[in-house]
C-alpha cells in the first residue's frame, strides 16, 4: 500500500544507530517517537478504511450471489411456463451476476491480504514504539552523563586546571612568606613563658647546688672523726 515506506528506517533500523547521528539525541528521541505515534495513527486509519471496503465488497458479493440464485429461479419459471426465451435471457443475467460475484471474490482475497499486511505492520511498529519509549530515560541520561563526562575531560586536558593550581601555590609561598617574617620579628624576644621558664630554671639549680654543699659537709665532718 505504499503507507510505510517514509518510515522503513524507524521500523527496520537500531534506535541507536540513528541516535549516532544526531547533533541533539534527545530532541531525536521525542522526535523519533512522536513520528512513530504519527504513524501509527496513520496505518491505523489506513486499515480501518480498507475493513471498511472489505466490509462494502462483501454486501456486493452477497448481493451478487442473491441475484443469480433470483434469475436461476426465474430461469426455471420461465421454463415451467414454456417461456424459454425468458429462460435463457434470465440465465444470461444469472452469469453476469455470477461473473461479478466471482471478480469482487478475487478483490476481496486481494484487500483480506492487504489488512493481513497492515496489521503485521502495526505489530511491529508497536513493538518498535513500546522499546522506543521503554528506553527513552535511558537514552537521555546517557546522553547527558558522556556530555557532562567530556566537559569535565575538556577542562582536566586544558591549561584552565593548571594555570589555577599554579595560581594557588603562588598564593602558598606568598602565605609561607608571610608567616617566616612573623617568626622573624619574635627572634631575640622573651616571652612571659621565657620569663617563668628561666625563674624555674633558676631554683632548680640553686636547690642542686645546696644539696651538694650538704653532701661535701657530711663528706668532710666524716673524714674529721
Amino acid at each position: 500500500m505504499g503507507i510505510f515506506s517514509r518510515f522503513t528506517d524507524i521500523v527496520n533500523s537500531n534506535i541507536n544507530a540513528l541516535l549516532d547521528k544526531a547533533e541533539d539525541p534527545e530532541k531525536m528521541v521525542r522526535l523519533i517517537i512522536q513520528e512513530m505515534e504519527d504513524t501509527l495513527v496513520e496505518v491505523r486509519s489506513a486499515s480501518a478504511k480498507t475493513l471498511a471496503n472489505k466490509k462494502d465488497i462483501v454486501s456486493q458479493i452477497n448481493k451478487h450471489q442473491a441475484d443469480a440464485e433470483d434469475w436461476q429461479a426465474k430461469a426455471e419459471l420461465a421454463l415451467s411456463k414454456d417461456r424459454e426465451d425468458l429462460a435463457r435471457a434470465a440465465l444470461q443475467e444469472k452469469k453476469k451476476a455470477a461473473e461479478a460475484a466471482d471478480a469482487l471474490s478475487k478483490e476481496l482475497a486481494l484487500v483480506e491480504e492487504q489488512i493481513s499486511k497492515l496489521q503485521d505492520e502495526i505489530g511491529q511498529l508497536q513493538e518498535k514504539l513500546a522499546d522506543a519509549k521503554s528506553r527513552q530515560k535511558a537514552i537521555i541520561m546517557r546522553q547527558k552523563t558522556a556530555s557532562s563526562r567530556l566537559e569535565v575531560k575538556r577542562t582536566l586536558d586544558s591549561s584552565k586546571v593548571d594555570n589555577a593550581m599554579g595560581r594557588f601555590e603562588q598564593y602558598e609561598r606568598k602565605i609561607d612568606d608571610l608567616e617566616s617574617q612573623v617568626e622573624a620579628y619574635d627572634l631575640g624576644k622573651k616571652t612571659l613563658h621565657d620569663e617563668f621558664a628561666e625563674l624555674e630554671a633558676g631554683d632548680k639549680i640553686d636547690e642542686e647546688l645546696e644539696a651538694l654543699k650538704a653532701k661535701v659537709k657530711g663528706s668532710e665532718s666524716s673524714a674529721s672523726k
